[in-house]
């Protein structure tokens, strides 16, 4: 008999029916609200620490799975419920995986219970990358981080852009170049705390979709931080350094080993927003007459709907392979992590537009929730790498060639 299965097994479906319910019952009612307000939406990410869902304990239980799924599937199901309130909900992991990747065993002591707070004190945590000259090309960041000697600080100086809970977060990991000459490899990630002086947050943007979560830039003015806030410490820096200014190989840069991390997670958000909009869509055409009968009747509709499922379920199942590998530290060698995010955001792409052609008129307005799915489903081809940078990945993966 064959051990291979794709049950999930008692504690996933678990955690799976938890957060289901929480974002049917919680998210989804006032999800359109938080989309017309376009603000952080406080009272829900207080109530998902309240039941445990919002605490570094549940995020600890979901790192624990040995199969890697746990996180994946609490991310599609609240995605199913509201992709804005989501990146406000999950935001925070985002450092959390920065500090998870760069940190000792001390500082993920110190700062990981910091990104979340208490149920009685709400925190959030930030990750911040991206700047107005570098996006996509992390390489080229003109952030800089000096170190003082004589104080044993590091002083930050630059402006980051496109930050999820950039300049409200209590716990900032910014990813800074100390040796600008090294490109990619002459980076490191810091810990900002609360109350530092030197961090603001710079503009807030009015977005297309996901408008539940706060996107800001990060300003960075002669901000001072301990020694100790260089995550994986001077020591290590230096060695890493030493050898990348003589020409051997480094470890992946910081930026790059969060997003490895996240990618396949964000792919399943993706997948909640495809699959809320192929529900509907499907209930939709069941029960809407034309010409005497339900439109799903009709082959242009029915073959829609059977293509939306079919890509859909492509699509979990290329985020689940990823999952397992980084669970059990098989390496992606094919840019497995990069596929599952890429197929996953043009399939919730794809699936959104279809589910509004199905509605047609009545999809186009914000009476029905499939324009608000649609709006936030582009960003999946955006953030966290791009589609055409997820292609690069892959290609460079296949062809073991540097593709530029």
């Amino acid at each position: 008999m064959s051990d291979f299965s794709l049950d999930l097994n008692e504690d996933q479906i678990q955690i799976q029916k938890w957060v289901h319910d929480f974002a049917e019952d919680v998210v989804r009612p006032v999800a359109a609200e938080w989309d017309e307000r376009e603000e952080t939406p406080w009272p829900v990410i207080e109530e998902a620490a309240k039941i445990g869902l919002y605490t570094l304990d549940f995020f600890a239980q979901c790192a624990a799975d040995p199969a890697g799924l746990m996180l994946a599937l609490a991310s599609e199901e609240l995605a199913w419920g509201d992709a804005g309130i989501t990146l406000s909900v999950l935001g925070s992991t985002l450092a959390v995986s920065g500090i998870i990747a760069s940190g000792t065993p001390e500082q993920q002591g110190e700062w990981l219970p910091q990104c979340f707070g208490t149920p009685d004190k709400v925190q959030l945590g930030a990750f911040a990358v991206s700047e107005p000259d570098a996006g996509s090309d992390v390489s080229s960041l003109r952030t800089r981080a000096e170190y003082d000697e004589k104080s044993d600080e590091w002083v930050l100086n630059g402006t980051k852009t496109w930050i999820t809970n950039g300049g409200i977060a209590d716990v900032h990991v910014i990813v800074a170049a100390v040796d600008p000459e090294l490109k990619g490899r002459g980076h490191a990630a810091f810990v900002i705390g609360p109350d530092t002086p030197g961090i603001s947050q710079g503009q807030k943007f009015k977005k297309h979709g996901i408008r539940a979560s706060h996107t800001a830039e990060v300003i960075l003015d002669d901000c001072r931080i301990p020694g100790a806030n260089l995550l994986g410490g001077k020591d290590k820096l230096d060695l890493r350094l030493a050898r990348a200014r003589e020409g051997g190989k480094t470890k992946t840069q910081a930026a790059m080993s969060t997003f490895e991390a996240t990618r396949p997670l964000v792919g399943a958000q993706a997948i909640g927003i495809a699959r809320a909009a192929y529900e509907y869509s499907l209930e939709y055409a069941k029960e809407r007459k034309a010409f005497g009968r339900p439109i799903i009747e009709n082959q242009g509709i029915a073959f829609k709907l059977s293509d939306m499922k079919m890509e859909i379920d492509a699509a979990r199942l290329l985020v689940w392979r990823a999952c397992w590998m980084a669970a059990v530290k098989k390496p992606f060698e094919s840019g497995e992590g990069s596929m599952s995010k890429l197929k996953a955001g043009e399939v919730a792409v794809h699936a959104t537009e279809e589910a509004i052609q199905i509605l047609g008129g009545y999809g186009y307005t914000r009476d029905y929730p499939v324009e608000r799915w649609h709006r936030d489903a582009k960003i999946y081809t955006i953030f966290e790498g791009t589609s055409e940078i997820q292609r690069l990945v892959i290609a460079r993966a296949v062809s073991g060639l540097h593709i530029p």
